[in-house]
Order: C-alpha cells, then structure tokens, then sequence
C-alpha cells in the first residue's frame, strides 16, 4: 500500500500544526506507522489522497450512522449553504431539528443546541451547578465527556489514555477540585460517596454505556442503583449521550434500559457529519439557562443552518421504520463473524457490541471489562501489529486500543465479510 502524498502532507502539517494534527488520537502514537490523509468517503468507504479505499469503522467518531455522503443529507446541505451559512439569528430548522430529538427521547423537554459534544457536557455541567446551587460533580474513571477543565481530573478516556497521559497539563488544581472520579460500575462507591458528599453534589455524570475506555456496558442495576442515589440526595443524573445517542436505537442508551436521566448530552449523530452538540432535559431544569434563567451560555454557531440542516436530514433517515433493524443486525453479523475467526484460530480476542457500537478487545482474560483498569490490561502491543495489517488490507478502524468502532446503515453482508477476511489475513501474518 502506497502513502507517498500522506506522508508528504503529514510532514507539511507537521509545520504549521501541533503534532500534525487537530485531534491527537488522529496522529497514530498508538498503533505507529503514517497518519493517513483521507479525501473523501461514500457509504461505507473512505478513500485517501494516494487513492487506496478502506472500509471505515470511524465513521467521523461516530456521527455517519447512515454513511459517508448520504444524497439526502447532501442535498439538504446544498440547500442549505446556498441560502447562507449562518445568520446568528433564530430560524426556522432549528426548531424542527429540536422537535425531532425530543420526539425521539422521552427525556427530553427542552433543548439547546451547541457546536460540540464538549460544549454540551460542560453547559449541563454549569447548568447542573446553577439549579442545585452545589459545586460537586461525580464522574467516573474511562468516562470522557470532552475537554473543559472540570472533566480533565484524571482518567479521562480513550484521548488521554491513547497517548498515556495522566489528564492534562494546564488544568488549574481549582477547576477540577470539585469533581469526584469514581470507578464505573461500582454502584457500592457511589453510595459512600453520597454519604459523604451528598449535600454539595450537583449531580452524576456519565455514559450509559462506555465508549471511551473501550465498550464497557453498565453492570445489572448500576444505573437503576445510580437513579436511587440521585433521587435519595436530590442531585442530577446526567446521560453523556453524545456517543451512545441514536446509537443503541432511536432513544439512546436511556430508551435501552429505560432510565430517565433528569439531563441529558447528545451530539454526532444529531448534526450528519457537522459540528453539532446539543443539552436538554426537564423543562424546569432548562428554565434555568439564560435568557429564561441566570445560568448563561451562549454561541454565535449555535443552531447554524448547515448543521441544522445535516441533521434534520440524518433524524429523518434514522427514524424511517426497520432503520435500527438492518444497523444491529450487521453489527451482530460483524460480532458473531470475528469471533468466530478467533475461535477457530486461537487468536487471543474478542469483539463486544451494543446496538450499532462495537469494541475489539485483545488479550487474557476474554471477558467483558467492567472498568477503565480492566480495559487498560489489554493487549496494546498485539492491537498495533493487527492495526497495521488490517490497514494494508483496506480496513481502518480506530487507531487506539480504546476507543469503539461504528457501523452505518451503509454497511451491508460485502463489508461484513470483507472485515472478516481481512482478519483472517491479518491474522495469519502476525
């Protein structure tokens, strides 16, 4: 495979561009070898700029749930941008884009949109803080909610466990003293916790299911467990849903196991490939930001058109009946088929999925991790060597051993089986 132009170009980023890059995971400190520039996708494929295609399980992190260049969510964007890029005013698609969601989530009352998923968490978080008049917040180990200083107390998910750092340099001691890191899934902390704690928590944030710390899934009654404490010490429980959102069906992770969060984050899916994030809950809670209350955050391409625009074009894909079947269906088919391969093979891995989420998994033991310190035992080094060979064979996944992979409706029984032959080859070569 020849990545003559990447790395050309990847030497030129690296001159006006911290580490070559706008996101580190995309520099491939993890797995070695080239970054690679991409120059387009369609479906379920991407193609980069020396011309080699790749069946792609990023999926932009997640947001391309109905695969690269849909032609509706293209034509709503020529649509749009041909009216004007963004206004700063009101207009009409964000109100329709609102309606959608909070028709999808039963959760949800108001909305206010944002430009990304880390505005989100850290607008619930303040507006948490301002409608319980507490300054506390718990999170948990392997739980990434973006990068505001708050969320940066340490293990903070797949980014800073990909390049193996403790939570980031420039964080005041202040700005992340207020927030408790727990370990996820241990419902019997959280309670001590509270005990402790329980007058000056605002609220708990998480993911329902972890995506940042590979896929780890709630453990049986940890979020009923959670919602108890939250009622119990009067605080917030807050979804991070701006991976597992219209991931795990069209209600997220709070349809899925039928919990009620009091707020919620969302971003990806919502905006079909565009910046986008948005915050919602109780209509009592939201009547807290400003102009209605005196929590204020603000954003001059909040609601712009084009996002609008995207994701109104991907809600409506998505919530045409039999959507989610086909999605998980191939998503099982992916599961079942690479570990049969492993099974047959003696390769020591494992690919965990949930809805339209999967996660693969290398080394002993071969069970589900519950937590950020059981994911980090995984195999990383055999995870570098399978990465390399799977990208010769045309398949690019995530290049870190943390974070999830996602299919799209685009995906169909070709690509399955592609992925699980490319494996197959991948495999005999380590």
């Amino acid at each position: 495979m020849q990545l003559d132009a990447s790395k050309e170009w990847f030497k030129k980023a690296q001159e006006v561009l911290p580490g070559g890059v706008n996101s580190p995971v995309r520099a491939f400190k993890a797995v070695g070898g080239q970054p690679i520039l991409m120059d387009k996708g369609e479906g379920p494929y991407i193609h980069d700029i020396d011309g080699n295609t790749y069946v792609d399980y990023v999926g932009s992190w997640g947001p391309l749930i109905v695969g690269h260049a849909h032609p509706k969510v293209v034509a709503a964007l020529n649509a749009a941008v041909a009216k004007g890029s963004s206004f700063g005013t009101a207009t009409v698609q964000e109100v329709e884009l609102a309606k959608r969601v909070i028709q999808a989530v039963p959760s949800l009352e108001k909305v206010r949109f944002v430009n990304s998923g880390t505005e989100a968490t850290m607008s619930a978080l303040r507006l948490a803080r301002g409608f319980t008049g507490r300054d506390k917040i718990i999170k948990f180990a392997g739980c990434y909610h973006g990068h505001a200083d708050a969320f940066l107390s340490e293990s903070a998910g797949s980014g800073v466990a990909t390049l193996g750092i403790p939570g980031s340099a420039g964080v005041p001691k202040g700005a992340a003293q207020d927030t408790l890191t727990l370990n996820y899934n241990d419902l019997n902390q959280v309670d001590k916790c509270l005990e402790r704690h329980g007058q000056d928590v605002a609220g708990i944030i998480l993911e329902p299911v972890a995506g940042n710390m590979g896929l780890v899934k709630p453990a049986d009654g940890f979020l009923e467990g959670l919602r108890h404490l939250c009622d119990k010490y009067d605080c917030l429980l807050i979804f991070d849903e701006v991976m597992t959102g219209f991931r795990l069906g069209l209600a997220g992770a709070q349809g899925h196991f039928d919990i009620r969060p009091d707020l919620s984050t969302f971003g990806k899916v919502i905006g079909g490939g565009l910046p986008v994030g948005a915050y919602g809950g109780r209509r009592d809670i939201m009547a807290h930001i400003a102009p209605e209350g005196g929590v204020y955050q603000a954003g001059t391409l909040s609601g712009n058109p084009l996002a609008m625009a995207a994701g109104i074009a991907t809600m409506d894909l998505i919530m045409e009946p039999d959507f989610y079947t086909q999605l998980f269906a191939h998503t099982a088919a992916l599961e079942s088929g690479l570990n049969d391969l492993f099974a047959a093979t003696g390769f020591a891995g494992r690919v965990y999925s949930i809805g339209s989420m999967f996660h693969l998994w290398l080394g002993e033991p071969e069970t589900p991790a519950q937590n950020y310190e059981q994911t980090k035992a995984g195999d990383q080094e055999l995870f570098q060597k399978l990465y390399q060979g799977l990208l010769s064979e045309g398949i690019y996944m995530a290049p870190s051993a943390f974070e999830v992979g996602f299919m799209s409706s685009a995906h169909t029984e070709v690509e399955v089986e592609k992925t699980v032959r490319a494996f197959k080859n991948s495999i005999a070569k380590l």
